[in-house]
């Protein structure tokens, strides 16, 4: 009897060592566990195009063909409404400056840019980089942030455009960058598209969609050269971040990710995103280990005609 106790005892002792296992699994599995792909939807937008990280888990997404501009969160899931832009503007690529609360927007074939301010949606400026000429039709396509202020493209034309931006947060008057080399290349349809940073805002990468390629562009002189080892066919909209970059490739339905070289003269391939979900993407923002990219929708046309449109956050 007493030894009937004793296995009895080893069996529930056993049991118990299971059940407590299995337990500690579910309480891990969480931090181990893939991220659902998840689709914001920006309630009443009739097309979009850009997005731009915010603070925290705040993006923000443009639509295309009013200049709205809506407000999300990645974590919540949700999107509003958070400036209804003046008749006639446009949003393509957005670039947020949270040191001076600024937000820029690439005007499109206005040929123009605008500045709001973060906080309360209020427009600031509207710059007219390049004359809304039908014989030149300039596209300002894509924006970035730097020290010295916001760098645009114009994906017709061989030039970039700075809005001076000063310490104390002061806008000043825009300056044309003249290009050479192989971003001065100008071909029928989009050419400089995506445009992104060095940490030290030295060195400007910029996506070439008719070229397929990413080049370094020298903001001081508008020198430029191909970063070899980079194929990005139907590149858009640019991330980089230190010696990592995120190219949009909108109708391959994909994201790619590369590793250049400490002087972005080449870069390996690491890994390709794809999603259901992705519907010709355009532009990304990171948020940790997942990234946001917005539906553009141009598989149904231009303008495009879908009934909705959205950010999808995927895993990277």
């Amino acid at each position: 009897m007493r030894g009937l106790t004793k296995r009895l005892a080893s069996v529930v002792c056993a049991a118990i060592g299971l059940i407590g296992l299995v337990l500690l699994a579910g309480v891990a599995a969480p931090a181990q566990a893939v991220h659902r792909q998840v689709q914001i939807v920006l309630p009443g937008a009739h097309s979009a195009e850009g997005i731009a990280r915010g603070a925290g888990s705040t993006f923000y997404a443009g639509e295309l063909f009013t200049g709205n501009i809506y407000r999300g969160d990645v974590r919540t899931g949700r999107a509003s409404l958070f400036i209804h832009a003046p008749a006639g503007r446009m949003a393509l690529g957005l670039r947020v400056d949270l040191a001076h609360s600024l937000l820029f927007v690439a005007g499109g074939f206005t040929g123009q840019a605008y500045v709001y301010d973060l906080r309360t949606g209020r427009s600031l400026a509207s710059y007219q980089l390049t004359p809304a000429d039908p014989t030149v039709n300039p596209v300002i396509n894509d924006v970035a942030v730097t020290s010295d202020g916001a760098w645009f493209t114009d994906s017709s034309q061989a030039q970039l455009y700075l809005v001076p931006v000063s310490r104390s947060g002061a806008l000043g008057a825009a300056r044309t960058l003249r290009l050479h080399g192989p971003a001065a290349v100008l071909l029928p349809g989009f050419n400089n598209n995506g445009i992104q940073a060095s940490a030290d805002g030295h060195t400007l990468v910029v996506a070439h969609t008719n070229s397929a390629v990413l080049n370094t562009v020298d903001p001081r002189t508008g020198a430029s050269a191909t970063i070899a080892g980079v194929s990005v066919p139907n590149v858009d909209g640019i991330l980089l971040e230190g010696r990592t970059v995120y190219a949009v490739q909108n109708f391959s339905n994909q994201v790619t990710e590369y590793r250049l070289a400490g002087n972005l003269a080449s870069g390996r391939l690491l890994k390709t995103v794809t999603s259901p979900l992705f519907e010709t993407p355009t532009t990304v923002a990171r948020f940790g280990d997942r990234l946001a990219v917005v539906n553009a929708k141009f598989d149904t046309g231009f303008p495009p005609t879908a009934s909705q449109y959205e950010v999808n956050v995927v895993d990277r």
